[in-house]
C-alpha cells in the first residue's frame, strides 16, 4: 500500500471517528432537550390542574354573589369588579360605601380560599389592580391622559389594599399578606376592547389576580438541567 493510500485511510478513519463523536454529542443534546421538554410539560399540566381547581373553588365560594356585585370570574381565576359607578366617583380615589360593603364580604372569603392548604404554598402574588379608561377630562394629550390615569389607578388600588388590610377578619392573615399582596395601578394599559373599540365603562374596573409559582418552578427545572450541561 502506498504512503498516499495509508494517509487517505488514516484521514478517513479520523473523519469517521469525528462523525461518531458529533453524532453522540447530538444524541446527548436531544436527550437533554427531551428531558427539559418533559419536565416543563409536567409543570405546565400541574399548573393547569391547579388553576382549574382554584377557579372551581372560587366559583363555588362566590357563585351566588358575583351577579349581585356586578363582578365576574375569568378563566385565569381573576375576579373582576366591573361597575365603575359602584367603585369610585369619577377622578376620586375614595372607595364608595357600596364597594366598601362588598369588600367587607368579599375579601375575607377570597383570602380564605386562596390561603387554604391546597393553594397557599403555590401562590406567588395576590395582585389588586386598578384600571382606567384612556380618557382624562377633555384632554387629547396622551401624556396628560396617561400620567393622570396612572396616578389615579395606583391611588385607587392602594386605597383598596389599605381598606382590605384593616378588615378585622383579615388580621390572622396579615403576616402572610405582607409577603404576597401587591397594589398595582395600570392606567389604560389593558383596556377592555369590544368589536375593535375600547369600552370605556368596562375599562374602569378593579381586578383581584393570583400569580402562582409555576414560572419559578419551570425556571428551577431548566436551571437544574443546564447545570449538568458541560457547555454551560
Amino acid at each position: 500500500m502506498s504512503d498516499n493510500a495509508r494517509t487517505w485511510v488514516s484521514v478517513s478513519d479520523m473523519m469517521t471517528g469525528l462523525m461518531m463523536v458529533f453524532l453522540f454529542i447530538s444524541l446527548l443534546f436531544m436527550q437533554e432537550a427531551e428531558k427539559e421538554k418533559k419536565a416543563v410539560k409536567n409543570i405546565a399540566v400541574t399548573y393547569q390542574h391547579y388553576q382549574e381547581e382554584l377557579r372551581r373553588s372560587l366559583a363555588d365560594e362566590f357563585k351566588s354573589d358575583l351577579v349581585l356585585w356586578n363582578a365576574e370570574l375569568l378563566d385565569d381565576t381573576t375576579i373582576r369588579f366591573k361597575e365603575p359607578d359602584v367603585l369610585f366617583d369619577e377622578g376620586s380615589k375614595t372607595i364608595k360605601p357600596r364597594f366598601q360593603e362588598i369588600l367587607n364580604d368579599f375579601f375575607p372569603r377570597y383570602i380564605g380560599v386562596i390561603s387554604s392548604p391546597k393553594f397557599k404554598a403555590n401562590i406567588e402574588e395576590v395582585r389588586i389592580e386598578g384600571h382606567t379608561s384612556s380618557t382624562w377630562e377633555d384632554s387629547n394629550n396622551l401624556e396628560t391622559r396617561y400620567l393622570n390615569n396612572a396616578l389615579l389607578s395606583q391611588q385607587r388600588s392602594f386605597s383598596i389594599l389599605d381598606y382590605c388590610f384593616r378588615i378585622p377578619q383579615i388580621i390572622p392573615f396579615q403576616d402572610w399578606l405582607t409577603g404576597v399582596v401587591r397594589a398595582n395601578g395600570l392606567a389604560f394599559a389593558n383596556p377592555v376592547i369590544v368589536d375593535g373599540t375600547e369600552d370605556q365603562g368596562r375599562s374602569r374596573r378593579v381586578e383581584f389576580k393570583v400569580k402562582t409559582k409555576a414560572e419559578d418552578k419551570i425556571r428551577e427545572i431548566v436551571n437544574t438541567i443546564n447545570a449538568g450541561d458541560p457547555a454551560q
